[in-house]
């Protein structure tokens, strides 16, 4: 099959053929060459297939994205407030309420174009130059020149330009986290693997964007641009489409329904008014738009945004930075998390964390690079540091070895390999100091590791001119070059049968297996050669290695069970590690798991099925992790997903939380993310979930405040019109109570904190409406007891003889001063807040109460304001009968939670 026939068929032809075909056959379907095409064939493939870069999207220009920002309904409600103030010539306070509206478009405008920078972040990960072999010459050109047949050379440090089918190696190592989220860079091959290899098996190919971090190879190019596997992903992520957030969807339809219920009133009230009482048409259009100005929460908008915003900052506090702000609220509802496995759940250092020797076997402690821990053998007891055996294992791991350790501010730091880091802080915790050591024991030659023969010899003398020679590998490796292994009493005969046994004990564990062996020479030998480390070595002990797991992020997992939320493990790695590790980490205790094979096998209906009970899901494509998250929301699921790798943005933008790394993160993880941890710890994103659920109770106290005092305004002009009275607030007053006093003191509740056992409760059912019939009956129930006192205590000075001006002006601080009460009531929704910590217990409401009340004296008694809303001074006993109205309607709402903890527990949840 041609190059052309290949590319007419797609990329997933392009993507998935070259790995198992041989690299005869693959020169042969490409029609190149070892020597590499003619620059004449190079410049008819680059003007067929096009550059090797990421084309951009179709991006909307900087007017339609602005415009964009007013598709919110929350905008909505604030524009039809800003419309009827206008109409009523309250230029000041619509001035106001469209100020709100622009800044709203002007933040989302400036976060959507981060957002918009995810592709961008891709395209820059690309290669800018390559090393490439035309006509038989060896020449560095641009990358985005790079055409497929052509040949290209790679090396330590190089990133990989295109899509690379190996032809040839040397010990070619290439760190493949973006791609795969295997924590060790991939040792290479160029032997053929299977057609369904997952793409962390294929050894004989090279991805474009990925790092050679050791040795050198040649490889015929597979793929460029947009048919390379990172062009696929970009693809993949601009195709994903972002969801709406639960509150979003909940505001669309509680704004719905409250827009007819009030166009419905305020059309009934004024044909009731017409009709039953004799009034003009003005006048009842007037009283019409009075009772829209009153039951329109116009503050509420502006709460919500600053309740989510203050729930940014605590989150940042907690080392979780919001990308954009409706994700606050959405942290709340998550009931699954997608966890990707390395540095998340994991430290992404590797350690030793099982020794076995031929008599005995250990635990090691201690958690990644931190050199501090012990050994633990079977019985609990701590391992002996003098222990002759002990040590020499210690002494092999360090010298067999290229890593250094140092320590630095933020931490450990390794340079080298990860594997051979874990072998100096064994030795280190083995009271071994890697500097004396080697000039103890100087090497003298060394056989550094090569994937031919996978294993590493050094040979060292001591001053005495004493010999040794180290040497550490695969098991499969090093074993059968032993003749002998070492016990506390010398060495023995080797056992294999128990060797291949250990090893299986320990990949069952999930841990990597290394051997480590030596022997002694004489002091003449000065050069190590291959027949001298072909047999007659002594085994010294076989070690797991492992990327442990976060002991916070074990008990963040107990957490989220406790609050009912599933944690779900999607790997790149093998699906043994990765039962393992979900098994200390409590993720599971089943051995039900899916591969990257078994998912693709599946239709929807059977992998949906398959995602409520399975919680383990390894080898994973880009594709089947944003497979996973989209048939978990199929189930009903709020999918948080988390993850480092350009592997993980598609499934990052798709969920309906993203969280991306924001240590070794790549930036388009971030970009394409809604949340990033500042710590790299599964446990802030379990933290970020409380705060979320603490949000949203502060959003929903906000609601139970404001709503009662629409529905309280609201009601009272229907009094009004009902019995036939004047109105006993104006439009003006109204919006005086609902933009100074209402949006005060509600805006105090933003800042409470979570209330006790917020991380017991299941999530909360995203499908529920905004309101629930227990907060409709609240609402209800406070309008009605703040009608009473309202409309009351207006009849009450009319009937004594008091103008409209005063009368309306006790009416206004009726409504205010219960709601001052009721914000009391309404910090906790169905608790008591009859204690010192309920009543005294926030400096936020506090200080509110405080402003509101002096706000209210300077309405009042002060003259400008008292020629702009027609208020008038009050007498010192209207205060009082104020004041008994408040402390009345405060006792009612907590005999009311009373009754309801009492027969309807859980109703306020």
């Amino acid at each position: 099959m041609s190059i052309d026939q290949q590319y007419e068929q797609g990329s997933d032809t392009v993507i998935t053929a070259w790995h198992a075909q041989e690299t005869e056959t693959v020169l042969r379907n490409l029609s190149s060459r070892p020597g590499g095409l003619s620059q004449a064939e190079a410049g008819r493939r680059l003007a067929r297939y096009g550059p090797n870069r990421l084309n951009p999207p179709t991006a909307r220009n900087a007017l339609a994205r602005f415009i964009g920002q007013f598709k919110n309904v929350l905008i909505y409600i604030l524009l039809v407030a800003g419309a009827v103030t206008t109409a009523m010539g309250h230029f000041i306070d619509s001035g106001v309420i469209f100020g709100v509206v622009i800044a709203n478009a002007i933040i989302g405008f400036i976060q959507e174009g981060k957002a918009e920078r995810a592709l961008e972040a891709v395209r820059n990960m690309l290669s800018p130059q390559a090393m490439v072999i035309r006509d038989g010459k060896r020449f560095s050109l641009p990358a985005e020149k790079l055409v497929p047949g052509d040949i290209v050379f790679i090396q330590s440090g190089d990133r990989v330009p295109a899509d690379l089918r190996l032809l040839n190696i040397r010990n070619l190592h290439i760190d493949e986290a973006m791609l795969t989220g295997e924590s060790l860079p991939i040792e290479k091959d160029t032997a053929p693997v299977e057609t369904r290899a997952p793409l962390g098996d294929r050894r004989c190919m090279a991805y474009s964007g990925t790092l050679v971090t050791f040795g050198q190879g040649t490889g015929l190019v597979t793929a460029t641009g947009e048919q390379s596997e990172i062009g696929r992903i970009s693809t993949l992520l601009a195709q994903v489409e972002v969801l709406s957030t639960p509150l979003t969807r909940q505001m669309g339809q509680f704004a719905g329904r409250l827009s007819s219920a009030i166009l419905a009133i305020a059309l009934f009230a004024a044909l009731f008014g017409i009709l039953a009482h004799g009034n003009s048409v003005e006048e009842m259009f007037l009283a019409a738009v009075g009772l829209a100005v009153a039951a329109i929460p116009e503050g509420l908008p502006a709460i919500i945004t600053i309740t989510l915003a203050i729930g940014v900052q605590r989150m940042a506090a907690r080392n979780a930075i919001i990308r954009r702000l409706p994700a606050v609220e959405t942290l709340g509802s998550v009931n699954v998390i997608c966890s990707d496995k390395t540095g998340t759940l994991t430290h992404n250092e590797m350690m030793v964390q099982s020794l076995v020797f031929a008599d005995n076997s250990f635990e090691v402690e201690g958690s990644g690079y931190d050199p501090h821990g012990g050994f633990v053998d079977g019985a609990g007891r701590a391992g002996d540091l003098d222990d002759p055996l002990l040590s020499a294992c210690c002494r092999a791991a360090v010298l067999c070895n290229d890593a250094t350790l140092t320590e630095q501010d933020n931490g450990w730091q390794l340079h080298g390999d990860p594997m051979e880091g874990a072998l100096v802080v064994l030795g280190m915790k083995g009271g071994v100091e890697q500097r004396l050591l080697a000039e103890q024991m100087p090497r003298t030659d060394v056989i550094p590791f090569e994937s031919e023969h996978r294993f590493m010899a050094t040979l060292h003398h001591d001053h005495s001119g004493q010999g040794w020679i180290y040497m550490k590998g695969a098991s499969e490796t090093i074993l059968p070059r032993c003749h002998s292994q070492m016990t506390g009493s010398g060495p023995q005969p080797i056992d294999l049968a128990f060797w291949s046994g250990q090893t299986e004990v320990i990949a069952a564990r999930g841990q990597r297996t290394l051997a480590i062996a030596m022997r002694p020479t004489d002091t003449q030998q000065r050069m190590l050669t291959f027949q001298e480390v072909e047999g007659d070595l002594i085994l010294l002990a076989l070690l797991g290695i492992v990327d442990p797991p976060r002991p916070e992020a074990i008990e963040a997992i107990a957490r989220c069970h406790a609050a009912g939320i599933q944690v779900k493990m999607i790997t790149g790695d093998h699906v043994t590690t990765a039962r393992a590790i979900a098994h200390s980490m409590g993720i599971t205790d089943a051995d039900r798991s899916l591969t990257g094979d078994e998912i693709a096998s599946l239709d929807e209906a059977t992998l949906r099925d398959k995602t409520r009970n399975i919680n383990v899901f390894a080898r994973t494509s880009p594709e089947q992790k944003l497979r996973l998250v989209e048939v978990l929301q199929q189930n009903d699921r709020v999918v948080a997903m988390t993850g480092d790798g350009v592997n993980d943005a598609p499934a990052l933008k798709r969920a309906d939380i993203g969280v991306a790394m924001g240590i070794k993160g790549s930036e388009t993880a971030k970009e394409s993310a809604e949340m990033v941890l500042a710590d790299d710890n599964f446990a802030s994103v379990v933290q970020a979930i409380e705060e979320g659920r603490t949000v949203y109770d502060n959003i929903k106290k906000s609601i139970l405040f404001i709503l009662p005092t629409n529905g309280g305004e609201a009601l009272t002009i229907l009094a009004a019109i009902a019995f036939g009275r004047l109105l006993p607030v104006t439009a003006a007053q109204i919006l005086w109570v609902n933009m100074i006093t209402a949006v005060t003191l509600a805006l105090s509740l933003a800042f409470e904190p979570g209330e006790a056992h917020i991380m017991q409760r299941r999530p909360r059912n995203t499908r529920d409406a905004l309101l629930s019939p227990f907060m409709v009956w609240r609402i209800l129930f406070v309008s009605v007891l703040m009608v009473m006192a309202t409309f009351g205590l207006f009849i009450w000075e009319r009937n004594s003889g008091a103008g409209i001006e005063v009368a309306r002006t006790v009416a206004v601080n009726t409504l205010v001063v219960t709601e001052i009460f009721y914000l009391l009531n309404t910090r906790y929704i169905t608790a008591s807040v009859l204690n010192r910590k309920g009543l005294l217990g926030s400096r936020y409401v506090l200080i509110a109460i405080l402003i509101v009340s002096l706000f209210q004296l300077l309405y009042t008694y002060l003259p400008v304001m008292q020629l702009f809303f027609h208020s008038a001074p009050l007498p010192g006993d209207a205060w009082l009968r104020i004041a008994v109205c408040g402390v009345l309607l405060f006792f009612l709402v907590e005999l009311e939670k009373w009754i309801v903890r009492l027969f309807f527990r859980g109703a306020g949840k």
